[in-house]
């Protein structure tokens, strides 16, 4: 399981690649960066964030000069992310929207599976992914939907507050009343999300 903040996850999945196929990936990302249609991303509207970064073998990071460099065999592909809800329903998710994309981007990782049927998909996420020590939540206690209502709300009562000095007491009680239907589905709570995985 990810590291947990709130109702948002953090996951991070580094693969190992081989040299050669490196300027494939990267020429297939500069695509999908130009031509991405993000009809497909607004379904799975539950994404904070996602990236994919690749590390070249000969470019790994040190600490410092003075450690030693490695002598790696592969460059290796991270994606990072953050998410509501849990880990199974963001891969199940992932697995069922994206998975012409996840194939066309992991495909060159070693021992990629793809991404579909889910379970093996899942059993490799598991084994090349780690634990997020920190990371950035400008709102720990609220999902993306969350932040969304909110910003429908807060237009709502705009609306509702414009005409509300020239308005009788029974308008106004009117007007709130109608404002209060239309937003009733966006008066949700924020807060830590259920205990899942």
């Amino acid at each position: 399981m990810s590291n947990i903040n709130g109702k948002a996850y953090a996951m991070n999945a580094i693969t190992p690649m081989k040299p050669w196929k490196t300027w494939i990936l990267r020429a297939l990302l500069f695509i999908f960066a130009q031509a991405v249609k993000t009809s497909d991303l607004k379904k799975l509207s539950f994404i904070h964030f996602a990236r994919w970064v690749i590390v070249p073998h000969r470019k790994f990071p040190r600490v410092s000069g003075e450690q030693p460099k490695e002598n790696l065999q592969y460059d290796y592909l991270i994606f990072f992310s953050n998410f509501n809800g849990t880990w199974n329903q963001y891969i199940d998710a992932f697995s069922a929207v994206l998975s012409t994309g996840l194939d066309a981007i992991w495909w060159w990782s070693e021992k990629f599976p793809g991404a579909v049927p889910v379970t093996p998909f899942k059993d490799y996420i598991a084994l090349v992914q780690f634990e997020t020590d920190y990371y950035y939540d400008a709102y720990p206690h609220a999902t993306t939907n969350d932040v969304k209502a909110a910003h429908r709300v807060k237009a709502a009562l705009d609306e509702l507050a414009a005409p509300s000095p020239n308005m009788s007491a029974d308008e106004f009680a009117k007007s709130y009343l109608q404002f209060l239907t239309r937003v009733q589905g966006d008066l949700g709570a924020t807060g830590e999300p259920p205990v899942g995985t």
